[in-house]
């Protein structure tokens, strides 16, 4: 497998630190932008300038400790993957994913042609996995290669680790392709996994071509997966309610600390703001 026309990525990570296996903060999103690449095919891939068309995805791992299962050689069963941020089906743009694992793997280059992408692995070390993206010709003719860390422990080993919570790790990233192909866009544009912006006026695509390895008999989300209760929220209203968590928050503590300096200063307490007056 060649590996000449590769994207590095900066990553960014989340995790379950809290009892609720929620994260505790959530990454900025980091867009990676895949230059479109010219070629001989460029009457029949035209490209449709100004506009872009925005992939979400999440990359990570999910690792259970074995308990009383577990030997020297396997204490944990854990399982790589790349889904779509709000588990959609991804086929329609990823057409596999490559993943390497640490060479005292059998076979540690894992091809996976088809959803879900992800490869499950027994083991009792942590070691950093190259994932990488390859896309449909008519996408990008570049791989993406990410990196991410298996992790096994949990920050906080002051306690014996569980069998029943899994150490959750898992990173968030937007990849845009600028000025895609009409043939792309017509067959993404009402995809839930893209994200299209409003496309110019009188623009007239062709009839979208479905591709060849998709098998519509067959689902390619993941809303359905037995791991999906552990999957962090990614999602922009779970992001808006812990921004107003955090907003009223903030505002209860200021009338506290109001409160406390009118005392101080033998004034009568202060109103509390109404809405999100500060």
């Amino acid at each position: 497998m060649s590996h000449s026309q590769t994207l590095p990525l900066k990553k960014q990570q989340a995790e379950n630190p809290s009892d609720d296996g929620s994260s505790a903060i959530k990454p900025s999103r980091l867009k990676i932008s895949l230059p479109s690449e010219d070629s001989d095919k460029k009457n029949v891939n035209k490209r449709v300038k100004d506009v872009e068309i925005c992939l979400p995805i999440v990359y990570g791992t999910i690792a259970f400790y074995l308990g009383r299962k577990a030997s020297e050689s396997q204490s944990h069963k854990w399982t790589v993957y790349v889904r779509g941020a709000s588990n959609e089906d991804l086929t329609a743009v990823v057409k596999r994913v490559v993943f390497q694992l640490h060479p005292s793997f059998n076979n540690p280059t894992r091809v996976v042609e088809s959803p879900p992408f992800e490869v499950s692995e027994c083991g009792w070390g942590e070691f950093e996995i190259a994932i990488s993206l390859f896309f449909h010709s008519d996408v990008c003719e570049k791989q993406l290669d990410l990196y991410h860390h298996l992790k096994l422990y949990p920050e906080d080993e002051s306690g014996p680790q569980t069998t029943k919570r899994p150490v959750v790790i898992e990173s968030y990233n937007e990849v845009v392709f600028p000025e895609p192909s009409e043939s792309f866009l017509a067959r993404v544009q009402n995809d839930p996994a893209v994200v299209v912006p409003r496309l110019p006026a009188g623009l007239n695509l062709p009839s979208p071509v479905p591709i060849d390895s998709r098998n519509d008999n067959e689902r390619g989300d993941t809303k359905d997966h037995p791991l999906s209760q552990w999957f962090l929220n990614f999602s922009e209203a779970d992001e808006l309610l812990k921004l107003a968590s955090a907003r009223q928050q903030v505002q209860a503590h200021i009338v506290k600390l109001r409160r406390q300096l009118n005392l101080l200063e033998g004034l009568p307490p202060a109103k509390q703001p109404s809405g999100y007056d500060l």
